[in-house]
């Protein structure tokens, strides 16, 4: 559990983490350098989006 107090943090933490984590992570099968790069722009900006962020 590494730095975790309880089991339901690390859960709790695990949860989020894997839904963001294939968000922003490409496939495996698409995997040239321009592809990741669009992946990435509009991973970001779904998130932003979704966060309300600004700029």
């Amino acid at each position: 559990m590494q730095g975790f107090r309880s089991a339901g943090g690390l859960q709790r933490f695990i949860s989020i983490f894997s839904t963001l984590r294939n968000l922003f992570v490409a496939p495996l099968h698409n995997r040239s350098a321009l592809a990741t790069h669009i992946h990435r722009i509009r991973a970001m900006a779904h998130w932003k989006a979704v966060t309300g962020a600004v700029a």
